[in-house]
């Protein structure tokens, strides 16, 4: 179901918002708390914020395909293994941070001034299909809450097995 224009400014919103949101999250997170992992095959606290680092790089150039170019195909990956693979655990929290924000505030300007007709423009996702700017707006707008969220259970999660 296509979006209202407020519906959509509602959701540009929460986008811009996510960077604010997820730093918040991670601030009320110990250092000892960070490496953490609230079980076998979770991420840790660092590991979601690397995980949102490359999520955000590979959501602005989706978005700038299905804006851009015509009928492309959007190619899913295998987040697990970006984890493993480049090694999340062991990569700089700062930068992976500062890549969340740099990526979303340089996206939501393109957002903010899209005509109407750019939002019904759409590709082909590998894994989901139809991928449209719509689409693409509703789970990034939620992307980084969910994080935040997920940071916020992880630290209730360490809190409770560390002050048992």
């Amino acid at each position: 179901m296509a979006l209202d224009p407020q519906e959509r400014q509602a959701l540009i919103g929460r986008y811009a918002d996510g960077p604010r949101r997820l730093r918040e999250a991670l601030s009320h997170v110990p250092d000892a708390a960070r490496r953490w992992r609230p079980a076998p095959g979770k991420w840790s606290v660092h590991e979601v914020i690397c995980h949102c680092a490359d999520s955000e790089t590979n959501a602005a150039m989706r978005i700038r395909y299905v804006l851009a170019e015509q009928s492309p195909t959007i190619v899913g990956y295998d987040q697990e293994a970006w984890a493993q693979q480049l090694d999340y655990s062991e990569h700089p929290l700062e930068p992976a941070l500062a890549t969340v924000e740099a990526v979303r505030a340089n996206t939501v300007p393109i957002l903010a001034r899209l005509p109407e007709n750019a939002w019904t423009r759409q590709g082909t996702h590998t894994e989901s299909g139809r991928y449209s700017v719509e689409d693409w707006l509703r789970l990034y707008a939620e992307h980084l809450e969910v994080h935040s969220r997920q940071i916020e259970r992880n630290l209730a999660a360490w809190k409770a097995k560390n002050h048992a």
